[in-house]
């Protein structure tokens, strides 16, 4: 997301929860409030705090949606989802949505509950087994759905849930905004990835579990409205009713909050990548524009498929959607809302003069149908999977348009965004989204593992082997972790753990005694087997040191103080000299 992922960087929210903090240590900031609408809502780096800008890192107290929604109980664990098949119509004058989710499931575990969510706002209007009503009870956003009879393990069921009503706008993005194009017609878009897609539908408001089997989603709209919605196209019909019918078809397993609506008056243009379809969308006064600006999606796809592998998701296609907000990542539906510039809205995003070569928000969001999209994380404290990944993958297509500088130079233009404030990851089980280090402290660090695998030949299978080992599945740090280790043959685990969770980044202490000729040094970090190696010394002929946190060591150096450097652009660390 621009924040996801992505609602870009997470410019605007900072409400966040310390990983592994106690209830007694956390202190409550007044949240940001909801905006009016999505069009109205800026990104733009720089604003003052209230008008998009990022707030100071803080943290909160979790509440008890942010408990139901964010832990994974045995109501959600004795069932895997297998199919969505959501059938909605929006009424863009009465700004209502109404349909029904038919939800198939697998039984893990006998049983006569299963957990489910829906924002309250919203009217249940049945939920219904075989044809019959099913007893459930409502508590913050979920919804704990009870059987009459015991559901067996092995076995797979189908509820229909019926619901209708209101969604409120609201998060930076608007989750469920209804708009208005530059014509007066509607404009209706959805970007729920924080609030969560419970705000306007029924599911397993979840990341851990997506429906394996994929997911239909129909949409009816006023005629001359046009439905843009994840997936492959399946076709559209007149309901003769004033309302017409979108249907798509999603092929793979899909996270809850890609699903997404992308309604107006839009105009559609389409191309090939290959065996990838290629489908864009934008409103008609745009159209000239988006043909423009949308060619650099190509490229893109050279990029990242030369780095990681194929476009993971053939079967539905990708699309670039125009929306009235900064961009999500949407799976096979990408939102786009870069105002047809390069750069971010314009700007230079990291200040090195290499961004506005180039659509950031087709470039980032894009990089997320491979991690966040294909790689999801099974829970949100471990959301630096999508975010620090796709902001390296920024690094990987300046690479390989522009050359290894150019993406260095890139990269460490990301550090005056770093705030080292809090640990990246969040606490688990609690819906406490991390803070915006995840993208930018994310990338560098991926930057250092690069530099601490010493051989880009084997950096580059690396990373494509990582990608191409976890695609279509929902993993963890962990899972990270075992798999770098068991690549490199290092213990990386103090690595992983020194940036993801703590707030400082690791110091290398240099101690100079010129009498001796020699300079001392060793690592300051809160991980105490903290171990990385580094380049220091003359930058036109590196040496290679393996400091440690628990003893110093000495090398010699008859060079002034302020002549010994050390290669801060390859690895992300701080210095200090004595």
């Amino acid at each position: 997301m621009v924040l996801a992922v992505c609602r870009f960087y997470l410019v605007g929210m900072g409400l966040l929860l310390v990983s592994g903090a106690a209830a007694g240590q956390l202190a409550q900031q007044a949240p940001v409030g909801p905006q009016p609408s999505a069009q109205s809502a800026t990104t733009t780096p720089g604003v003052k705090v209230g008008q998009g800008a990022h707030a100071p890192d803080a943290v909160k107290v979790p509440t008890k949606d942010d408990l139901l929604r964010g832990g994974y109980g045995p109501y959600r664990a004795n069932n895997d989802l297998l199919f969505y098949r959501l059938d909605v119509r929006v009424d863009p004058v009465a700004k209502t949505i109404s349909g029904t989710n038919t939800i198939r499931f697998r039984m893990l575990a006998n049983g006569k509950r299963i957990q489910l969510e829906l924002a309250p706002e919203l009217t249940i209007d049945s939920i219904k087994f075989a044809g019959k009503p099913l007893h459930y009870a409502h508590e913050e956003r979920t919804i704990w759905v009870d059987f009459p009879g015991i559901l067996r393990r092995g076995r797979v069921y189908e509820i229909a849930f019926a619901y209708s009503g209101k969604p409120v706008t609201q998060g930076r993005f608007g989750c469920f905004s209804f708009d208005k194009d530059k014509e007066d017609k509607p404009w209706i878009t959805t970007a729920c990835e924080g609030e969560g897609p419970s705000v306007w539908w029924p599911n397993k408001d979840q990341w851990r579990d997506e429906p394996q089997d994929g997911m239909e989603i129909d949409v009816a709209v006023p005629n001359g409205l046009m439905d843009v919605s994840n997936g492959r196209f399946a076709g559209s019909k007149d309901l003769g009713d004033g309302y017409t019918q979108w249907e798509w078809v999603v092929h793979y397993p899909i996270n809850n909050y890609d699903v997404a609506l992308n309604i107006g008056n839009y105009q559609h243009f389409s191309d090939k990548h290959g065996e990838t379809t290629l489908d864009y969308y934008a409103l008609p006064e745009d159209l000239d524009k988006a043909k423009k600006q949308f060619a650099q999606v190509p490229e893109m796809l050279d990029a990242y498929e030369h780095y990681f592998g194929e476009y993971p998701f053939d079967k539905d296609g990708y699309k670039l959607i125009e929306v009235p907000y900064a961009g999500m990542e949407h799976q096979s539906a990408v939102a786009y809302g870069n105002h047809f510039e390069n750069g971010y809205y314009g700007r230079d995003w990291t200040g090195v003069g290499i961004s506005p070569k180039f659509d950031f928000i087709i470039i980032h969001e894009s990089g997320h149908e491979w991690f966040g999209n294909s790689i999801t994380a099974k829970d949100v404290s471990d959301m630096w999977i999508h975010e620090g990944w796709t902001t390296y993958m920024e690094g990987m297509y300046v690479e390989y348009r522009w050359g290894k500088a150019d993406a260095i130079r890139y990269l460490n233009g990301l550090k005056p965004k770093v705030h080292n404030q809090i640990p990246i990851i969040t606490a688990h089980g609690t819906n406490a989204e991390p803070p915006q280090d995840q993208y930018f402290k994310g990338a560098l660090m991926i930057n250092t593992l690069r530099s601490v695998v010493g051989d880009d030949g084997k950096w580059f299978g690396d990373i494509h082997d990582f990608y191409q080992n976890f695609k279509y599945q929902n993993i963890m740090t962990e899972d990270v972790v075992k798999w770098w280790n068991e690549r490199t043959g290092m213990n990386l685990t103090p690595f992983f753990d020194e940036y993801l969770r703590h707030a400082a980044i690791p110091t290398l202490l240099l101690r100079f005694d010129a009498d001796k000729g020699e300079v001392s040094y060793r690592w300051k970090a809160d991980e105490v087997g903290f171990a990385m190696p580094i380049e220091v010394g003359d930058s036109k002929h590196w040496q290679m040191v393996k400091p440690v946190t628990t003893e110093w060591k000495t090398m010699p150096w008859t060079g002034t103080k302020d002549a010994f450097q050390v290669a801060t652009d390859l690895y992300y660390v701080d210095v200090s000299k004595e």
